[in-house]
């Protein structure tokens, strides 16, 4: 009787340094998602009218560079704790509705009731909106009229006021979505090394 044996992914882990080899895994998706950024990036601040400040539109770049960047590692991060992409699927949709609720869109941060704006603080989402808004109007100081119709206030107080955005804080919310790239992808590594879903 002939005996075959298929090569997998957890035989080349057996074979080689398994840091090197899904350092390189993450590695390799950078300039894919960098050049989807470049190109949407292009395409859309432009079309979105925002201010031509060469500043805003590296921070723009950047905040959409690192939010689809955390969006592919979460993918793979999925993929690796779970046996295959219908269950992994599965485990992120709840994420991914939880982190659309509390990013602070739908319901800005200051009307989250106190005991879940945790959830808030622990969102990918919400540090990458907060940085976008951040960076695009926190230091615009015209006036917008409120709904009312006949009061006016200025962007960068609207945005404190109703969604609690302050400028001085966009370096943090820099470091967070780095952060969450980080998690993700030592995560994946760590679920590829360690959990083995071949074994019979």
């Amino acid at each position: 009787m002939i005996q075959c044996h298929t090569w997998s992914a957890n035989d080349a882990f057996a074979c080689l340094n398994w840091i090197t080899l899904l350092s390189l895994q993450v590695t390799i998706e950078f300039p894919y998602v960098f050049i989807q950024t470049l190109i949407y990036s292009a395409i859309f601040y432009f079309m979105a009218s925002f201010e031509w400040n060469i500043w805003k539109f590296v921070w723009y770049i950047y905040f959409m560079y690192f939010t689809l960047l955390y969006f592919t590692l979460f993918g793979m991060m999925t993929t690796s704790v779970s046996p295959n992409h219908n269950i992994a699927a599965i485990l992120a949709a709840p994420f991914y509705m939880m982190w659309n609720l509390f990013s602070g869109f739908m319901i800005s941060r200051m009307r989250i009731p106190i005991y879940w704006r945790w959830y808030y603080w622990a969102n990918p989402v919400a540090w990458s909106l907060y940085g976008l808004l951040t960076s695009q109007y926190g230091e615009v100081n015209e006036h917008l009229t409120l709904a009312d119709g006949v009061h006016t206030v200025s962007i960068k107080r609207f945005i404190k006021e109703q969604f609690g955005y302050r400028q001085e804080f966009l370096g943090t919310a820099g470091v967070a979505v780095i952060g969450f790239c980080i998690i993700f992808a030592v995560t994946f590594a760590f679920a590829i090394k360690f959990f083995n879903f071949q074994r019979r």
